[in-house]
């Protein structure tokens, strides 16, 4: 269980509005993913994940992109307060995975958080690998401040705060509502 770090919290967008958000999403990725012959939506673990499952049910409902399927991949870098826990990008690859052949397939990789962009790089670097015929990227939150050459598809809100500052993206079932708050940490 994570420990949240103290300081001073705002709510930025809540449940109604993130909804939005993900609808006008759903509704970009479906201009560029509708006419594709094979289409993966890839979520990065943990957060990614539940929100690439949340576009994906999107894009099937809504834009009836029913040919789309979904596959998360395990990403390591940053806990979620910023702390460096691995200083190489971990990518976990299951037994699925080592063998899986994206020829001919359009990926969309989502992620909660595009901050430096060393997980989003991973994502598209391994994807690529895969045979990926086209590779896109979408994300719950840009911080603007990337420092690897990875752009952002699709965003669905930035948010240009101090770079000590949190974006605290609660996405279920990992938290029990969904929004996103700003974390200003208490100085020790």
């Amino acid at each position: 269980m994570d420990i949240a770090p103290s300081g001073h919290r705002t709510c930025l967008y809540q449940t109604e509005q993130l909804e939005s958000v993900l609808d006008q999403m759903a509704w970009q990725a479906a201009g560029f993913l509708a006419t594709k012959e094979r289409v993966m939506i890839v979520g990065i673990l943990r957060r990614g994940a539940p929100l690439a499952e949340m576009l994906h049910e999107r894009l099937l409902r809504k834009c009836d992109l029913a040919h789309a399927e979904l596959m998360h991949l395990k990403i390591k870098r940053y806990a979620d307060d910023l702390t460096l826990l691995h200083p190489e990008t971990q990518l976990t690859e299951s037994p699925l995975q080592a063998t899986l052949n994206l020829e001919h397939t359009t990926v969309l990789v989502v992620d909660y958080v595009m901050y430096h962009g060393h997980s989003m790089l991973r994502a598209v670097e391994y994807l690529a690998r895969k045979q990926a015929l086209e590779i896109r990227t979408a994300v719950l939150v840009d911080r603007g401040a990337n420092k690897l050459p990875v752009r952002v598809d699709i965003t669905g809100v930035r948010l240009d705060v101090a770079p000590s500052d949190i974006i605290e993206c609660n996405v279920p079932p990992y938290e029990a509502s969904f929004k996103i708050d700003l974390l200003k940490p208490t100085e020790n």
